[in-house]
């Protein structure tokens, strides 16, 4: 059975996977939620890999799943370690060279939220409200049983991504139908852009491991069912 490594996004906390982790035991896969120096202002992207790395250390058959800034580095870590596929959460899908700071404007992530909050009906006026954005979808009792949010350094984002071209991995991409911060019409088209894939879409917001675990454990087992490359719809929906 192969060995998932789950990475998060912003903050780093592998409590993140706290509602997924349990589901993929249950199937009888190791599993590891890295925990990453997200408040460490001299870890850079390179430090991140390292300890993504070492989360590996000699596992074989891995899945890394990645979530959002976790794309960064964990596509870094597919160029380097043996690694049967890379699965991306809602993530931030780089090109050669580019910044994590960079990135934001280059995509039209902004111009893309702002579209997406005018089309709902919601201000996009006024001061960020992470609850709004990325918890709106989350059970109430998941949030207020959590850890309080980590900060993120934005020592990371400095780095240029340091490869010439995606590494040669199977890839799949996950968007959320609901997702404020990466809208599904923002995801798709980076997605189809960048890498050339067509996002497979879970019926959540920016933080599917949270809302809709039993979801995204099916699906990305279903990967494995799939193989390389193959996909059962034209356009693949979860919805529990």
């Amino acid at each position: 059975m192969p060995s998932y490594i789950l990475i998060s996004g912003a903050g780093g906390d592998p409590s993140y996977w706290q509602r997924v982790e349990p589901l993929l035991r249950e199937r009888g896969h190791d599993v590891v939620a890295v925990d990453l120096p997200a408040e460490d202002d001299t870890a850079g992207l390179a430090e991140y890999v390292a300890v993504i790395e070492a989360g590996i250390d000699d596992r074989q058959d891995v899945i890394l799943v990645a979530q959002s800034m976790g794309a960064l580095s964990a596509s870094v870590v597919a160029s380097r370690r043996k690694v049967d596929r890379l699965v991306l959460v809602a993530p931030m899908i780089p090109t050669p060279g580019e910044t994590g700071g960079d990135w934001w404007a280059n995509t039209g992530q902004g111009d893309a939220a702002r579209a997406y909050a005018e089309e709902q009906g919601r201000s996009t006026g006024g001061s960020f409200d992470p609850f709004e954005v990325f918890l709106h979808d989350v059970p109430p009792e998941v949030v207020e049983s959590g850890p309080p949010p980590r900060d993120q350094s934005g020592r990371p984002f400095e780095d240029p991504w340091p490869l010439d071209s995606w590494p040669e991995v199977e890839t799949r991409v996950i968007a959320g139908r609901h997702d404020r911060f990466f809208p599904l019409d923002f995801m798709r088209r980076l997605s189809r852009e960048r890498l050339g894939v067509e996002p497979d879409v879970i019926e959540s917001g920016h933080l599917p491991a949270l809302a809709r675990p039993e979801e995204l454990v099916e699906l990305l087992e279903s990967y494995r069912t799939l193989g390389p490359g193959s996909s059962d719809h034209e356009e693949r929906q979860w919805e529990g």
